[in-house]
């Protein structure tokens, strides 16, 4: 990064490919805050087959102009511009209209991907055909430092298995086969910010779900982020999707899962968002089954 916090220009882009393997895609609102530093952690990559589609959301701050910084300085930096704010799910959609890759990465703009993210994800999706989405752990981090770390399971059964509590891979270090999202269809605008769990249970009607036993990505906290924000709406949605799920033979549903699925229902309008963000991390940061 050069003065200013304007990227300096690259001077490694021989050899880079007219059709790339990986589209990252990053929707971007308001982000001038760490945009910078999420776009850095893409551009200094270990995997180089890459193009990074950057969609602004009709941001209102400076986040526009950042973008252009380094586009004008990387060739692997595609820019859409949103007229009017369509929010993350339709922030996604347009990117997946542009991408060219085999796979599809998100990187959301305040959040930083380790060095190896797309080297190690690329293999494992070139070993693994049968896997739609791949994700792996996530480390947690704020203003103050590193808080902890979030794992996952790594095998389909027991990803399917804990799907109607819990996420089964994070989104903000999936890599998912384009061939499997064109299959499904575009995010679902009704479930804003829950459409990738609705993704989720439609990539896993027919294909495998997996981690990689490793963090591969820093997820910033802050007040700011969407999980804060939008918190009690996201909770809302993800229960009207898990219910539509509830009798697809690719899943088994429990009885326990509908109790849980219960109680969440009964307590959405009991404990404030902040304190429910605290219990989950606390349960789900000690519930992972390989």
């Amino acid at each position: 990064m050069g003065r200013a916090g304007i990227p300096e220009k690259r001077k490694d882009m021989n050899n880079l490919p007219s059709k790339p393997e990986v589209s990252v895609v990053m929707p971007a609102y308001n982000a001038e805050k760490y945009i910078g530093a999420a776009i850095e952690s893409i551009l200094t990559q270990t995997f180089n087959q890459f193009e990074l589609i950057i969609v602004n959301d009709a941001s209102t701050d400076n986040t526009k102009n950042i973008i252009s910084s380094f586009s004008k300085q990387d060739p692997r930096i595609i820019v859409i511009q949103n007229e009017t704010n369509l929010g993350i799910a339709g922030s996604r959609n347009r990117g997946l209209q542009t991408a060219r890759g085999k796979y599809i990465a998100w990187q959301d703009a305040d959040d930083l991907s380790c060095g190896e993210r797309l080297e190690k994800q690329y293999a494992f999706m070139e070993n693994n055909p049968a896997v739609a989405i791949v994700g792996a752990y996530l480390e947690f981090f704020d203003e103050t430092g590193s808080l902890h770390v979030r794992k996952y399971a790594t095998e389909d059964h027991a990803l399917r298995c804990k799907i109607f509590r819990y996420s089964p891979v994070a989104q903000p270090v999936a890599m998912i086969r384009k061939k499997c999202v064109d299959e499904a269809g575009e995010y679902d605008l009704r479930y804003p910010p829950a459409e990738d769990i609705d993704m989720s249970f439609r990539l896993g009607m027919k294909y495998q779900f997996a981690n990689i036993p490793e963090v591969l990505l820093k997820y910033r906290q802050h007040l700011e982020s969407a999980t804060f924000i939008q918190f009690k709406i996201m909770e809302g949605n993800t229960l009207k999707i898990r219910k539509k799920y509830f009798g697809q033979a690719a899943f088994k549903v429990t009885l326990f899962d509908r109790l849980f699925n219960l109680i969440q229902k009964i307590m959405l309008d009991v404990i404030p968002p902040r304190i429910k963000i605290r219990l989950f991390n606390l349960v789900r940061n000690r519930n992972v089954h390989h």
